[in-house]
């Protein structure tokens, strides 16, 4: 079953009134950053193939290199899959990116397809794929997919905002923190999306860029 999606920021709305009635903390969360962003992106093989290009390297970078790859013609998967590793190099891709884009691009994933399959069979189909590791496939169940309950426990991010919002002694620990967010479902990435919020007010009144 693949449960209720994500599609505006009405349903944002719908999911923070739901938590704030479970949890006070997340209508004092709403009430001090404001809205929640929706932060829905287009789904399919550009989506992972730029949340690789991301990984290790700021935004800019990979922004960069993602103009450059499809500027050189190697946006699509088809494009990617029969490129030489030296042309993608060419573009900015290190050796062990190259080997991740090109998996992902001669997996054959039918990405249309992952729409109807529940969350699970989803990470099953895609955390085999080299370079996709499971913090990658939440994210993309969350905002590509608008799943409206998934979260992402190793996420450090969201990890401190727990901390902080639910004064904790430490970052809660994944089996710990998963037992804490298995309270917030059905809506569990508008809680995600509420932490990530607090976790960037929280860093701006200490003067740290989020």
């Amino acid at each position: 079953m693949v449960g209720r999606i994500i599609h505006t920021d009405e349903d944002i709305a719908e999911g923070a009134a739901w938590l704030a009635a479970r949890e006070p903390r997340f209508g004092a969360v709403w009430a001090a950053t404001g809205p929640w962003p929706l932060r829905r992106r287009d789904d399919g093989f550009e989506a992972l193939r730029d949340a690789i290009l991301g990984q290790q390297v700021s935004v800019a970078a990979a922004n960069s290199i993602r103009a450059k790859l499809i500027g050189a013609g190697f946006g699509a998967a088809e494009a990617i899959a029969e490129a030489a590793e030296d042309d993608l190099r060419a573009c900015g891709l290190s050796r062990q990116k190259v080997r991740y884009v090109q998996a992902l691009a001669r997996a054959g994933i039918d990405f249309d397809g992952l729409r109807a399959l529940p969350d699970e069979e989803v990470i099953a189909t895609l955390l085999p794929l080299p370079g996709i590791g499971r913090w990658t496939v939440e994210m993309y169940l969350i905002f590509a997919l608008g799943r409206a309950d998934v979260f992402a426990v190793d996420d450090l991010a969201l990890a401190e905002a727990a901390r902080i919002l639910f004064d904790l002694p430490e970052r809660p620990k994944r089996r710990a923190f998963d037992a804490l967010a298995a309270d917030w479902a059905p809506w569990r990435a508008v809680a995600a999306r509420a932490l990530w919020a607090y976790y960037a007010q929280c860093k701006q009144r200490e003067g740290v860029a989020p």
